[in-house]
This record gives C-alpha cells, structure tokens and sequence, in this order.
C-alpha cells in the first residue's frame, strides 16, 4: 500500500513539474490565440525568401513542369497540413503540441525523435541563417539605392544591424507575444509580392526574352531541373511549425483546435496563392531564363519602388525568423531544464537566446551565400517533413482500409512523391560541394 502511495506521489510530481515546465516554455506558455493568429503565423511562415525565387525556379523547370508543380505543391501541401492540424488532438485529451511530439507517437519515443528533430532543427535553423543573410542584404540594397555616393559598407556590418533587432524581441516570452510581429510580417509580404509581380507586368516582356532552358548540356538541365524541385519544396515551410501554432489556441471537448486551426489555415492559403502564383508566372514571363534568383533584383527601376519593397521583405524577415526561431527556443530551454537540470528563469532564456541569434548572425556572416543553398534546404528537409512525413504519420495512426481513397492518396504520394524528393536531395547532395566552390 506504501509502494503505491509513493508511486502516486512520485507521479503527481512529475506532473506538477510538467505543468509548471508547459507554463513557462514559449509554445505551452499561452493558449488564448484566435483563429486569425494562425493565419498571420501561417503566412508569416510560408511567404518568406523562397518566393522572390519562384521566377527563377520556374526557369529551372520551364513553363510546362513549373505550372504543374507549382499548382500541385499547393495543394498537396495544404493537404499534409490539413493532416496535420487533425492529427494535433488525435488521442483524446492529449495534445502534441509539437512537431516530434507526433512523430514519437508515430513511430515511438526514439526513433520519432531521430526521424523528426533532426529534419525540423535543420529547417529551422536553416531558415534563421538564410534570414540572416536576407535582412541583410535588402538593408545593403536599401542603403546602395539611396546612397550612390555613400562610402561602401559590407554586407557584414547590415547582417549584424538586422540581428541587432533579433537581440531584443527574441526575449518575448511566447508564440502569442508575436502575434503583432507576425501580423506586420504578413502584411509586408503581400507588399512586396505585389511589388514584384506588378513592377514586373510595368516593365513588360523584354525583347530578348527565352523561355529556353538555362543550361545546355543534358547534365546541367537536370541539375537545374532537381534545383527548382528544391526552390519550389522550400517556398512550401509552415509545416514545421504548424502545430506548435495550434498549440496556442484555446482546446476543450465541445470546441476542439483543430477548427479555428483550420481556418486560419485556409485564410493564410489562399494569401500564399494570391503571392506565389502572380510572382512565379509575371517573373518567369516577363524575363525569362534571364531572371535573377531573386527577382527584386531584377527590376533596378523605379528606385522608389525597389526601396520600398526590400523595406517589406526587412519587415517580414523579421517576423519570419521569430516564427521558426520560436519552436528552437522551445526545444533549448526544454533541454537545459530537462536534462541539464538547470532552473526555469529569465537569465536562462536571456542567455540561451541571445547565445542562438548570435550563432545564426555568425554563419550568415561567415556564408554570405547561404541563401543561395535554398534549393539543398528544399531538398533535404523541407521536402519531407511538408509533402511526406505526415503521409507517412497519417497512414500508422489513422489507419485507412486499404485502398481507400485516403489509403490511396497517402500511400502514392509516400512511396512516389517521397521518392521524387529521395531523388532531389541525392542530387542536390552530389552538386552541394560545386555549388560552394562556386561562391567561395
């Protein structure tokens, strides 16, 4: 009777110490967010820097393949998304309020940390280092556009002036705190899409234009082709965060989160598409296989207009590296109190988050061209945790009756689908080490 008594002593504590651990991490910390939260976090996730690359992606793939993809990528991603946001309560009265919580459901406690983490942490991390370099250069862009006759300042010292920003709102404490960031951030980003794809129809078709392949030999066409694949899997991102958002909204029985979850998400859809699509079409037309990587650069005139737009995309990034550096707080902290039994405490969030913003200032800095690795990101682990990972989850825990239409959509898209992408990051991986010694 004593043994049972201490048991339950034991686990009434764990889960008081659960509880207080929930309520100080940043994603548990709060749950009063409303359906429109999701939709700016969910904007704010997906139209980031991989859309000014969309023209040039299309370049890659030619207007046939480009269209496809670029339509079929909508929709199978809004699809995994869907998956998702059921899945988040799919044990009554529990919620995986994270990415690997799902996965260690899925798969168990070990593996699905092996399987998720690494994939998500590189997506996440990834994506704070390239909006590193992003903030940066458009301040530089700004500051040149402006300035002709200004001294030359490096690139450097702008990636250090955006991480500047970051030092200090990192320290909002959770994913709601951000909710005006975010807000501002989805706004911005459909300024400067609209920036890119209306200056881009006013400039018009240009007379050398060619929709021709980029390259000429065979090797380098199919190169080109695995590398818009990649462009196009990276511009589709939310879904590493998406259910750390729906872990801020308010769950009970008779109202579950999955429906304002799910609304938000149609919201932020439908504003992807009104982005994505006149970007990726009006960039690919009116300059062809000669537009840049990122399409802003294209487009020298007017210089108003082009202030303007790199301002948004300032914006945005900003709001954009606080949505995916959230879940990496999370997991830090986690970590320091969980397993390196540190207490919960201002001064440990203060360090442990300045610590990350300086690391990812530092490889922005150090690779300055680490933006251009958006198709290798793409590739390697946005492709699986946006298209096939939740297929994969969806088809162990649902369990559909075979050949079902659920069965038959999750289990084609899982083995060719998953094995397209299997394909892309294999040639992304071969061509990775030319891809450097072309910028270094």
């Amino acid at each position: 009777m004593e043994v049972a008594t201490d048991k339950q002593q034991h686990d009434s504590s764990s889960s008081a110490n659960a509880d207080v651990l929930n309520d100080w991490l940043p994603i548990t910390k709060s749950r009063h967010a409303k359906w429109w939260y999701s939709a700016f976090h969910n904007v704010t996730a997906m139209v980031g820097a991989g859309i000014l690359g969309l023209p040039y992606a299309l370049s890659e793939l030619g207007w046939g393949p480009g269209v496809t993809i670029m339509v079929l990528s909508w929709i199978i991603t809004l699809y995994t998304l869907w998956q998702m946001v059921e899945l988040h309560e799919t044990v009554p009265g529990k919620r995986f309020d994270r990415y690997h919580e799902l996965g260690q459901h899925a798969f168990g406690e070990k593996l699905g940390l092996w399987i998720v983490v690494p994939l998500q942490l590189s997506c996440e991390v990834g994506l704070g280092i390239i909006y590193m370099v992003t903030g940066g250069k458009s301040l530089k862009k700004i500051y040149d556009t402006c300035c002709h006759d200004c001294i030359d300042i490096r690139t450097t010292y702008f990636i250090m002036m955006f991480a500047v920003i970051h030092f200090i709102i990192s320290h909002l404490p959770s994913f709601n705190s951000i909710t005006l960031v975010s807000f501002l951030a989805a706004l911005m980003s459909l300024g400067y899409s609209t920036i890119a794809w209306g200056a881009s129809l006013h400039k018009g078709v240009q007379p050398t234009v060619s929709y021709a392949p980029r390259s000429t030999s065979t090797k380098d066409i199919t190169f080109d082709f695995f590398g818009g694949l990649g462009d196009v899997a990276f511009a589709f991102a939310g879904h590493n965060v998406v259910l750390e958002i729906q872990a801020t909204i308010p769950s009970t029985p008779g109202k579950p989160s999955k429906k304002p979850m799910w609304k938000g998400v149609v919201v932020a859809y439908i504003i992807v598409a009104l982005c994505y699509f006149p970007v990726a079409f009006c960039g690919y037309m009116v300059f062809g296989n000669l537009v840049e990587d990122n399409v802003l650069l294209s487009l020298e005139k007017p210089a108003g207009l082009i202030v303007a737009a790199n301002a948004f995309v300032v914006v945005h990034v900003i709001g954009s590296y606080q949505v995916f550096s959230m879940p990496v707080f999370d997991m830090i902290e986690s970590f320091l109190v969980k397993k390196m039994k540190f207490k919960p405490s201002l001064m440990l969030r203060f360090i442990s988050r300045n610590v990350y913003v300086a690391f990812t200032m530092f490889v922005g800095i150090t690779f300055p061209f680490f933006g251009g690795l958006m198709s290798f990101f793409g590739g390697y682990c946005f492709a699986p945790t946006s298209y096939y990972i939740p297929c994969i989850i969806w088809l162990i825990l649902r369990k559909p009756n075979r050949f079902s239409l659920s069965w038959f959509i999750n289990y084609v898209y899982m083995h060719y689908g998953g094995g397209a992408f299997d394909n892309l990051w294999t040639n992304r991986r071969t061509g990775l080490s030319y891809s450097l010694s072309q910028h270094i």
